[in-house]
């Protein structure tokens, strides 16, 4: 099983992510609704894979990914980034802060295990 922490303030995007992960059959997915209640949960979890809503109250996704990187547990997890402004700028801007992805809302939630996996290269 892949461990999965999405961390997604929207609850319809929250449920709909977590109904296509759980269809694939490979995922654990472990949900956080905001960055802070995120940097709490990772104290004492190690997700496979981070996936990480760009705008949020309070923590930005980016701030989020931030401050997971100094968690030496977490230095090296993959990190992908969904939002809905996906201009090149922006994606070149994610990647530079250490996304492997982005994937831009809405997503196509029959993909998005695919996509997940494709990052870890499975």
């Amino acid at each position: 099983m892949i461990k999965l922490l999405h961390v997604e303030d929207d609850a319809d995007i929250r449920e709909i992510a977590e109904m296509s992960l759980s269809l694939s059959g490979e995922f654990e997915v472990t949900q956080c609704v905001s960055g802070e209640d995120a940097l709490a949960q990772v104290k004492d979890f190690t997700p496979d894979v981070i996936l990480l809503d760009m705008m949020m109250p309070g923590l930005t996704g980016r701030q989020t990914l931030e401050e997971m990187r100094k968690m030496p547990h977490l230095a090296d997890v993959p990190a992908i980034f969904m939002t809905a402004r996906a201009q090149a700028a922006e994606l070149d801007e994610l990647r530079d802060a250490g996304a492997a992805d982005v994937i831009s809302k809405p997503f196509d939630p029959m993909s998005l295990a695919d996509q997940i996996k494709a990052v870890l290269g499975g």
